[in-house]
């Protein structure tokens, strides 16, 4: 199974907790900052597949969720992910509120996590790199008219090789939209991507992969 098929898993059972707990009445709104999925064994076609997921930290404006996939032929995948709670009306930064806090803060155990960006802000231009024009899809947009979560694994799967048991993480800048003139800029020594504005040269998204293989 693809990466951005993975995420897409991710990001609906994360939805379905969410509605579950009755946020959406709320108006909670909620950006991924970063995210790790570690494929141990990829899902094969058709192959029953079982999810469960719960907050596993918490920072004052953000909080981490994690995510374990498996399933019925050997599928095994575990992602963490980091997400910033917004102001709707301001699209700010803010406290996720006591509703949050009674159902998530229980499993969180009073781990605190950051929001902090760990990937390289901007590639080094070496031998090995080289660029390619992106361009996202009117059907990737999400309800925020911002390009979903997803599809920028959709770039990952394009450039970079995700064969076999495989760790990628991603980090999100600032949102991108459709029709938007990107490049991607590949370093192949360091499996690393960035996703850059050809307009204002702002880097969207970096993304890295590494192999989980054993010897």
């Amino acid at each position: 199974m693809e990466f951005d098929a993975i995420a897409r898993f991710l990001q609906d059972v994360g939805n379905d907790d969410s509605d579950d707990a009755g946020f959406a009445a709320l108006g909670f709104a909620w950006v991924a900052r970063r995210a790790l999925i570690d494929v141990r064994t990829s899902p094969k076609a058709r192959e029953q597949l079982s999810l469960s997921t719960w907050c596993s930290g918490t920072g004052r404006r953000w909080a981490e969720r994690r995510t374990s996939m498996t399933g019925a032929a050997g599928a095994a995948v575990e992602a963490v992910a980091t997400w910033v709670h917004l102001e709707p009306s301001t699209g700010k930064p803010a406290p996720w509120g006591a509703e949050f806090a009674e159902v998530y803060l229980p499993a969180a155990d009073g781990r605190r996590v950051d929001a902090r960006l760990r990937l390289p802000k901007a590639p080094e231009r070496t031998d090995d790199c080289c660029s390619a024009p992106w361009s996202f899809r009117a059907t990737d947009s999400d309800a925020y008219g911002h390009v979903n979560n997803a599809a920028y694994l959709a770039v990952a799967e394009e450039f970079l090789q995700l064969d076999g048991p495989r760790t990628i993480e991603i980090e999100w800048r600032t949102p991108c939209h459709a029709g938007d003139a990107l490049t991607v800029v590949v370093c192949e020594e360091e499996a690393l991507l960035h996703l850059i504005d050809d307009t204002t040269s702002e880097v969207r998204a970096v993304i890295s992969t590494r192999s989980n293989a054993t010897d």
